[in-house]
């Protein structure tokens, strides 16, 4: 297939792009700057000089694509209405990128009961009611001849294939573990998350790519884990005594901001893979986060 990708120089993006190349499928990938350009060309994308602003630039690498995936932003309203007018009546894939913390509350770092799989009924906190709506249309565009498709993905670990390698939270924690001499959790850290090894998720993304149905909406997940017990592995994996520390969340809105504090690392996205599991037969495989910390990509950096 000829695959045009967002996001091409990204975590996500650039590791579904790696991945489907070494499928045999062709990627054209967006990136914003020249530099970007040159460096997924050493991964075999050919790059799009662009950004999800040029609305006519998005249109004719969607009409001459075989199918989209969109992996540059879960929130970006006007690229994808672009992409999904420029689609309408072909029957060809759109495959929008979004995320488990839909279902995540402001939590302060408690622990919730509260479980969701892809039949669950979301009611979004503010900061997430835009991307939920967003999902919702998205999904509702099968009704115009698209193969429109949502993975939402959990807590991503595990190294990158592309030019970006790091995902967002374990690097953030590590960060903050080695530059203040203690890993770092919100309030008590009994919040969990859901999480998916990179590996197991670009697998996901090539088995929609061949089967998977119009309308479908897909978590991502393979375990999940406190932040306290993520905290606890950083610091095993660093060599730090005495175990993980608290912090406010105005701390941790001095670390990486508010938004992502408070609507991240604070709250609790515990999420099931079913759909994809018993339809499509995803068998994630990788290993479990805890051991990715303290024996894999992450040890000893």
């Amino acid at each position: 297939m000829n695959i045009f990708l967002t996001g091409a120089s990204g975590f996500i993006g650039g590791s579904v792009a790696s991945h489907l190349i070494g499928a045999g499928h062709k990627v054209r990938g967006l990136v914003r700057t020249r530099e970007r350009a040159e460096a997924v060309t050493r991964f075999g994308i050919e790059p799009v000089l662009g950004s999800l602003e040029d609305a006519t630039l998005l249109a004719a690498e969607t009409k001459q694509a075989d199918a989209v995936i969109n992996a540059a932003s879960a929130d970006h309203r006007a690229a994808a209405e672009t992409m999904l007018d420029a689609m309408a009546g072909s029957g060809r894939l759109f495959l929008h990128t979004s995320g488990s913390s839909i279902v995540g509350r402001r939590d302060e770092g408690r622990y919730s009961d509260a479980i969701f799989d892809e039949d669950t009924p979301i009611d979004p906190s503010p900061a997430r009611a835009a991307r939920v709506a967003l999902n919702r249309d998205i999904l509702a565009a099968a009704s115009r001849e698209i193969r429109a498709v949502i993975i939402a993905p959990s807590l991503i670990y595990g190294r990158g294939l592309g030019v970006n390698p790091d995902s967002m939270q374990v690097p953030w924690l590590i960060e903050v573990a080695r530059r203040t001499g203690a890993a770092r959790h919100i309030g008590p850290g009994e919040n969990v998350w859901s999480n998916v090894h990179i590996d197991d998720l670009v697998t996901l993304y090539g088995l929609v790519l061949e089967r998977a149905p119009a309308g479908a909406f897909y978590y991502a997940e393979n375990g999940e884990n406190s932040m306290r017990e993520v905290c606890e592995a950083i610091g095993r994996m660093l060599g730090q005594s005495g175990g993980p520390e608290e912090m406010s969340i105005e701390e941790a809105a001095g670390h990486w901001g508010e938004g992502p504090a408070n609507d991240t690392m604070a709250s609790n996205s515990r999420v099931r893979a079913r759909r994809a599991r018993a339809e499509l037969g995803w068998a994630p495989s990788a290993r479990g986060l805890i051991e990715e910390i303290e024996r894999g990509c992450y040890a000893g950096r």
